[in-house]
């Protein structure tokens, strides 16, 4: 297995293995043995934790027709990584990260049955529902700093864009295989077999994690106060302008485009007035975009920024969830879907692959443990205030849940596509650790400048 390459390289060392990067094939990542069990694990799991999902949410929308409690859900998924992403940092920073993520996966696996157990015993309320998705979201709050220095655990530094894109790609391709397999199955046997599958998932994830090699804590033998180490982090985020960037642009992506996949049950059940089977279209419509988004994404020309591909990918995705909210009819709001997903995909790969660039390994689980909680802490946050937005427009125009969600969520999207463009004027080039001096630093503001990154082209 290939170990990871413990270093630090300088801003022309960046630069010159993102060119080789941008030169690999995609095959090449899958050639290191320990990521290709990863990847294949992976996959499996997604598509029955996308199969939960979907059950999950569509339960609470068919038992409450509410926008307020699918955004209570979203809290309790979502909001327990609020408020333990930085101690689940600093854990993965002093711990074996290996023992970490098996222990996390096989307490979702526990929660996941006894899910399966609580619906088929008929006690699936929504109380139930959002205890469940707490304690879930406990143990995904440390699983995931876990998770995410994985990849870089397992491939050369020159391959991690690659890798952290193919990630993404099998993520995204559960979401094109789940929402479909699992609409067709809870229409026939319930969710309760959603449920089941999805406990069963995890034993793929569990033999790949466990057949890589142990994985010692970065911060062996120092013993700093806790508060030191997160100040050493919050600082860093702080005073690095590339990696402040990034996490706005995490936070934005995150706060401004949750509200739609979250309420998602609501715009099939009152807008389209259909049943599982279109949830299950729909989700795969985002998913199969943001696929296609994957591959295209690697073959961008190796001279265009990402300080370019984020700004533009924001603006895209904004703009195609805008015009998803203001549809009435199921196949037009797929094709929204499918162009959200695919620029959605743009955004997130970039911005997670530039964060782990910048980051010395020393501190990654921190670091990552902040975007964590700027990303995992905004979705329930944007849901709950889309859904209140919404129910007052729609309160106000004296309209039903329909035109709730719409105007809710298409509000957000509005604001999406707008702060996009914006960003795109006015670009932030340390996103690619670019420094005064260097090519393609200048900072003149310009929309048509931001879409074609002419001052990247070679000479």
């Amino acid at each position: 297995m290939v170990q990871h390459l413990q270093v630090d390289p300088s801003a022309s060392q960046v630069g010159m293995e993102l060119d080789d990067v941008s030169r690999l094939p995609w095959r090449g990542v899958m050639r290191h043995v320990g990521f290709r069990r990863v990847w294949l694990g992976a996959m499996g799991s997604s598509i029955g934790t996308w199969m939960e999902g979907v059950g999950v949410q569509w339960l609470m929308a068919e038992q409450t027709s509410s926008t307020l409690m699918l955004g209570a859900l979203a809290v309790a998924q979502l909001g327990p990584m609020l408020i333990l992403g930085l101690p689940a940092g600093l854990l993965v920073d002093w711990v074996d990260r290996r023992k970490m993520l098996m222990i996390t996966q096989v307490a979702m696996m526990a929660i996941a049955a006894l899910l399966a157990v609580a619906h088929a015993m008929g006690w699936a309320t929504p109380p139930v529902l959002i205890g469940l998705g707490l304690v879930n979201g406990v143990a995904m709050a440390f699983n995931t700093p876990a998770w995410q220095t994985l990849s870089p655990r397992l491939v050369p530094r020159e391959e991690l864009p690659q890798a952290i894109a193919l990630m993404g790609m099998q993520f995204n391709l559960a979401r094109v295989a789940g929402p479909a397999l699992a609409g067709v199955l809870m229409a026939r046997w319930g969710a309760t077999l959603l449920f089941t599958l999805n406990a069963l998932s995890f034993v793929g994830v569990l033999w790949a994690v466990g057949s890589t090699a142990p994985a010692p804590p970065a911060r062996a033998g120092v013993a700093h106060a806790p508060w030191r180490e997160v100040g050493e982090a919050l600082r860093f985020v702080r005073d690095h302008v590339g990696v402040r960037q990034v996490m706005l642009g995490l936070l934005l992506l995150s706060m401004l485009a949750a509200p739609l996949q979250r309420m998602l049950p609501l715009f099939v059940s009152e807008v389209y007035h259909a049943e599982e089977a279109t949830y299950g279209v729909m989700l795969s419509a985002i998913g199969g975009g943001a696929v296609l988004g994957g591959l295209t994404l690697g073959r961008l020309p190796s001279w265009y920024p990402r300080h370019h591909i984020i700004p533009v990918a924001l603006t895209m995705s904004g703009t195609a969830m805008t015009l998803y909210c203001a549809a009435t009819e199921p196949g037009w709001a797929a094709a929204c879907l499918l162009v959200s997903g695919f620029f959605w995909i743009w955004a997130f790969s970039s911005l997670m692959t530039s964060v782990q660039l910048l980051t010395p390994d020393a501190m990654r689980g921190r670091v990552l443990a902040l975007f964590n909680m700027a990303m995992f802490g905004a979705m329930p946050v944007g849901s709950v205030l889309s859904a209140v937005l919404g129910d007052w427009l729609a309160a106000a125009l004296g309209g039903g849940p329909g035109l709730a969600v719409q105007l809710g969520v298409g509000v957000f999207t509005l604001i999406l596509m707008l702060v996009g463009a914006v960003l795109l004027v006015w670009r932030t080039p340390e996103i690619d650790d670019l420094k005064p001096g260097e090519r393609g630093y200048a900072r003149r503001p310009g929309l048509w400048a931001g879409i074609t990154a002419a001052g990247h082209r070679p000479v």
